[in-house]
């Protein structure tokens, strides 16, 4: 007798810890919306390729960064691949999905981004700055994250490889924007730059969307969540820091609940698109 409901595979880490976030609440939430429309099932990302066959579609979210299981997610992404399974995020990602190499693209392709290289003797490339950031390009949640002063840039870059150096930009605020399927849901920014996680609601003007919609448009990314984070920066520009197009954390806890409502929503909707396809 066939399933009256689709069945879907969410991929999540429960246990795993991130400064100033509960990841694990934010899935306990979506998945409880979830499981009205759909037949849900949790997995570790470590155990997401063995499962894929009993499902109709796998969604992935809070699963913690893919460096800390990369061979299981490579494993992952070939089974997908293999099988043609419906994915959400879909795996055609440029961004995040893929590390940090677009901000290097982005750079070289004159968007409004922070200022991106990754050698040595490309560092006169960017702004005169006191201070730069150094960090891996597998990175994510600031781990390995270092601020250098100037005359140390050169040497903490080395020989290493797979870093990344921009100029540390002074900025007013962080904004971040969200899109279910290249629509855009809400924005939400952090009034103190020391404060990165206490989040409030952001009224995004014309200007604002159009800036984070390049980056979507960009990404081509149909099926999936995406967040753009940004940086207001002294001259009053939007520049981008990051584009978070594999598990990108929702902050649900921080809006009202007919924004909440509409986000989950908007989901069902997109999961429902990705079951058609």
């Amino acid at each position: 007798m066939p399933f009256a409901r689709p069945r879907i595979l969410y991929v999540t880490d429960l246990a795993y810890r991130a400064r100033g976030r509960r990841y694990c609440d934010e899935d306990i939430f979506l998945t409880s919306r979830l499981r009205e429309e759909f037949d849900l099932a949790l997995c570790h990302p470590r155990d997401a390729a063995a499962l894929l066959d009993g499902f109709d579609a796998v969604v992935v979210r809070n699963s913690g960064p893919v460096r800390e299981y990369k061979a299981a997610h490579d494993a992952f992404r070939e089974r997908a691949a293999e099988r043609g399974t419906r994915v959400y995020n879909q795996l055609t990602g440029r961004a995040d999905m893929l590390g940090k190499q677009y901000l290097l693209d982005l750079t070289a392709a004159g968007f409004p981004v922070i200022p991106t290289v990754d050698r040595a003797e490309d560092l006169h490339l960017l702004p005169v700055a006191d201070e730069y950031v150094v960090k891996p390009g597998l990175g994510a949640d600031s781990a390995g994250l270092r601020i250098v002063p100037a005359a140390g840039v050169r040497q903490a870059l080395g020989d290493v490889g797979d870093l990344l150096v921009q100029p540390r930009v002074a900025f007013a605020y962080e904004v971040s924007f969200y899109f279910v399927d290249q629509d855009y849901q809400y924005a939400l920014h952090a009034p103190h730059p020391d404060r990165r996680w206490q989040l409030e609601p952001y009224d995004a003007t014309v200007a604002d969307l159009d800036f984070a919609r390049r980056f979507i448009e960009w990404n081509g990314v149909d099926h999936g969540i995406q967040r753009v984070d940004a940086c207001r920066a002294s001259g009053g520009e939007l520049l981008l820091v990051e584009l978070e197009d594999l598990n990108p954390y929702l902050s649900l806890d921080a809006l009202d609940e007919p924004v909440r409502d509409a986000f989950v929503t908007a989901l069902r909707a997109a999961l429902r698109r990705l079951l058609a396809t």
